[in-house]
């Protein structure tokens, strides 16, 4: 094992062995060492950012359209709006499993679901399945496989069109690739500051120092006063002990400290360099460094245009590829309009000048608001 590797092993990275089923497809064979879903989420950050990406996702309404020449008309007894009122199986409801499938995507590129279907051939049940569990087959018919197995002895085979996969921006279009893994060297760098902070702490939480002695030392006297040392006076617990040399010994601590270092700055960008690669507005993971009342308005709004609307989108596009046939003009939609709605005063200003100009009807205003229309008043 070479020095980098024994690096990314101890700091949780992890690399595909050279496969070629992954090599065709795509995979992270040949590409920087990244850090594992799991072990990405000990960043704050990127726990924060795939939070409260799955999370206001699986908040969202899920709707069943009907499209006919006239529009379209929501269906209320589509075997899929059973599972979004009911769960997907028995031990998951809907928004456990958008948000599972969604953080998924977001930390390594794909998410997948199996789709199991009753005798008439109506979807029954969606289940999860943790990426880390497939391994994916390109067949010579071009279509992908998914070879799963669950670690307890169980493997199955799933065809493509018997599975749910949400990709991230992919660079084949078969397989996904997560964006810790295009951004390796940025998510490296933030991780590397974070131990050397974490080591500080344990490390006494204060600057090293160094010890003088008026006398020449041999190796054993020098490896014995280092061993005392370490064990007295080094780590978060021996803090504040005073500290006692003999024999001429002498202390100097070293000018140096996380600020002097910019370590505080360093990590304080690395929030921002994670919610870049995540397009989600610092202030939703709660960085507040650079918030103003006038951005802190419109982050909400900025979070649903362009972080919310493309997961969205991808969501949507992949039920109605994978649960709809192209005969049936059914579609599903995530509702986003609650984020999207502005200030009351901006939202009813807008209702009004609706109303005056005949596009909505007073009830479709209430329907807007999530109000039941009004019943006509008796004459």
């Amino acid at each position: 094992m070479g020095m980098m590797d024994k690096i990314a092993a101890t700091m949780g990275y992890e690399k595909r062995a050279a496969d070629p089923s992954w090599a065709a497809l795509g995979s992270n064979v040949g590409y920087p060492a990244t850090l594992s879903a799991r072990a990405s989420e000990n960043l704050s950050s990127v726990l924060g950012c795939v939070t409260a990406i799955s999370s206001a996702l699986a908040s969202i309404p899920a709707l069943v359209y009907q499209v006919n020449d006239n529009g379209r008309k929501e269906v209320e007894k589509h075997p899929l709006r059973n599972l979004i009122r009911n769960g997907v199986n028995d031990s998951m409801g809907w928004p456990d499993f958008i948000e599972h499938w969604t953080a998924s995507a977001l930390l390594t590129g794909n998410g997948l679901a199996q789709i199991e279907r009753d005798r008439r051939g109506q979807v029954s049940t969606l289940r999860y399945i943790p990426w880390q569990w497939v391994s994916v087959v390109e067949l010579t018919t071009g279509r992908l496989a998914y070879d799963v197995s669950d670690g307890k002895g169980k493997s199955w085979r799933l065809l493509q069109s018997e599975v749910l996969h949400l990709r991230d921006r992919t660079d084949n279009g078969l397989v996904g690739r997560s964006r810790l893994s295009r951004a390796a060297n940025t998510v490296a760098a933030i991780t590397a500051s974070n131990d050397f902070a974490r080591e500080f702490l344990i490390n006494g939480a204060q600057p090293s120092g160094v010890i003088k002695s008026p006398a020449i030392l041999s190796l054993e006297q020098i490896k014995n006063i280092k061993a005392q040392f370490q064990e007295r006076y080094s780590g978060a617990k021996n803090a504040g002990r005073t500290l006692v040399l003999d024999n001429g010994l002498d202390w100097s601590a070293a000018q140096v400290s996380p600020e002097d270092a910019e370590l505080l700055e360093t990590r304080k960008f690395g929030v921002e360099e994670i919610c870049r690669l995540f397009q989600v507005p610092p202030p939703l993971v709660q960085d507040y460094s650079h918030n103003t009342f006038t951005n802190s308005e419109t982050a909400g709004r900025w979070f649903a245009m362009f972080c919310l609307t493309p997961w969205a989108r991808k969501i949507e596009a992949e039920f109605c590829r994978s649960l709809f046939s192209s005969a049936s003009q059914l579609e599903m939609e995530l509702d986003l309009t609650g984020f999207l709605r502005g200030d009351p005063a901006t939202r009813w200003q807008a209702h009004a000048i609706a109303l005056s100009n005949n596009v909505l009807d007073p009830n479709e205003v209430r329907q807007v608001e999530g109000w039941n229309p009004r019943a006509e008043q008796a004459l």
